[in-house]
C-alpha cells in the first residue's frame, strides 16, 4: 500500500494555505466574476440571479434571465443574504445571533471594486474567474481590459495580491501588468509554463499527483487543489506537498494540527504486524469449532446411501444398511 502520509519523522511541509471558496475569510478568497450590463464587474457564482438572491421577488419576470443583463441599478435592490438564512447551506445560520441575521438578510450583491478593497485592507490575496459577457452585451469585447481598469485605478488593492486565472489574452495581460500572479487551470509542460510566466496552478484535485507537485515545485510553480472540505482528503493534499486548497469547510479545516493517517514507515509495518497477530488469534479458534460439523456432515453423507435398490432414507430419520456377508451374485 503507498500512501503520502507514510513519511520519515522531519519530512512533512508546512500546512496547505486555506483559500475561501465563495468567500470565507482566510487568506486568500475565491470568486467568478460578472459584468452588469452598464459595466460594474460583480461577484456572482452562477450565471442566473435565482439561487443566491431574491430576483423572483423583485422581478419575478426575470427570474431565469442571465445576471450579466441587469444593470446595477437593478442588482441593488436584490437581497443576497436572504436565501443563506432560508436554506442554511453549511448548517450554521443557527450560530448566527440576531444582529448578525440581520446584517445577512440586509446584505446586497458585491461589487469587484469592494471585493478587492476588502482583501486589501485584511491582506489577502484574491483568486477570481471571469465569465465572459453573452453576445449584444456592451461589454463582451472588454471585459479584460474592464477588470484591469478596476484593480489598478477604482480599487486599493496591489497587483501581487491578485492570482489571475483567465487564460484569456493571458500575454496582453502579462504585458500590461507583470505583477499579477498568473495562475493557470490547466496542466502543461514545465516549459509552456514557463513561457506564459505561471507561478501557480489551481486544478481539481484528482487531477494531481505527489510526483507532479513536486515537478512543478521545482521550478516554483505552486499548486492549489479544489474543492477540498474534508479532513481526511486535506491531510492527503498536505503530506503530498500541496501549496494551498480551496474550501467551504475552513471552519474545520482550520483545527487540523497534523495531518489524518500520519505516520513513520516503521510505525506502518508494526501496524500490520500487529494486526495479522491478531487476526490469527481470533481465526484459529473459529477454524477448531468448524471441524465437528464437518465430522457430522460426513456421517449423513454415508447414511444417505441406497443399498441394493433401497430406498434413500432422510438424514433426520437415518437408516442405515446391513453388511451382507454373501458374495455378489
Amino acid at each position: 500500500m503507498y500512501s503520502p502520509c507514510i513519511k520519515e519523522k522531519g519530512t512533512l511541509g508546512p500546512a496547505p494555505t486555506l483559500i475561501g471558496h465563495r468567500g470565507a475569510p482566510m487568506v486568500c478568497y475565491f470568486y467568478l466574476m460578472i459584468f452588469v450590463y452598464d459595466g460594474v464587474p460583480f461577484l456572482m457564482h452562477d450565471s442566473t440571479l435565482r439561487r443566491t438572491t431574491n430576483v423572483h421577488e423583485v422581478f419575478p419576470n426575470r427570474t431565469d434571465a442571465p445576471a450579466a443583463m441587469f444593470t446595477w441599478d437593478e442588482l441593488e435592490m436584490l437581497s443576497a443574504g436572504s436565501w443563506f438564512l432560508q436554506r442554511d447551506p453549511f448548517s450554521t445560520a443557527s450560530s448566527l445571533d440576531v444582529d448578525e441575521k440581520v446584517r445577512v438578510q440586509n446584505q446586497t450583491v458585491p461589487t469587484l471594486k469592494e471585493f478587492l478593497n476588502l482583501a486589501a485592507q485584511h491582506e489577502r490575496l484574491v483568486i477570481f474567474d471571469l465569465r465572459r459577457p453573452p453576445r449584444g452585451h456592451p461589454y463582451r469585447d472588454a471585459w479584460i481590459t474592464r477588470t484591469l481598469e478596476v484593480i489598478h485605478n477604482e480599487s486599493s488593492i496591489n497587483s501581487s495580491q491578485v492570482l489571475w486565472l483567465p487564460a484569456d489574452q493571458r500575454s496582453l495581460v502579462q504585458e500590461l501588468d507583470p505583477e499579477l500572479q498568473q495562475t493557470s487551470g490547466d496542466h502543461a509542460s514545465l516549459e509552456e509554463l514557463q513561457e506564459e510566466h505561471i507561478v501557480r496552478l489551481n486544478l481539481h484535485y484528482s487531477y494531481m499527483s505527489q510526483e507532479q507537485i513536486r515537478k512543478y515545485s521545482s521550478v516554483n510553480v505552486s499548486t492549489n487543489l479544489y474543492v477540498v472540505s474534508q479532513p481526511w482528503l486535506y491531510s492527503l493534499a498536505w503530506c503530498a506537498g500541496v501549496h494551498s486548497v480551496t474550501t467551504n469547510a475552513l471552519h474545520i479545516l482550520k483545527k487540523l494540527q497534523r495531518p489524518m493517517f500520519l505516520m513513520t514507515p516503521d510505525e506502518y509495518s508494526l501496524m500490520w504486524i500487529l494486526t495479522d497477530i491478531l487476526s490469527a488469534f481470533l481465526i484459529t479458534p473459529l477454524s477448531s469449532l468448524s471441524v465437528r460439523p464437518a465430522e457430522l456432515s460426513d456421517v449423513w453423507s454415508i447414511s444417505s446411501i441406497s443399498v441394493r435398490g433401497e430406498t434413500q432414507s432422510s438424514p433426520l430419520t437415518p437408516n442405515l444398511p446391513t453388511i451382507s456377508e454373501e458374495p455378489p451374485i
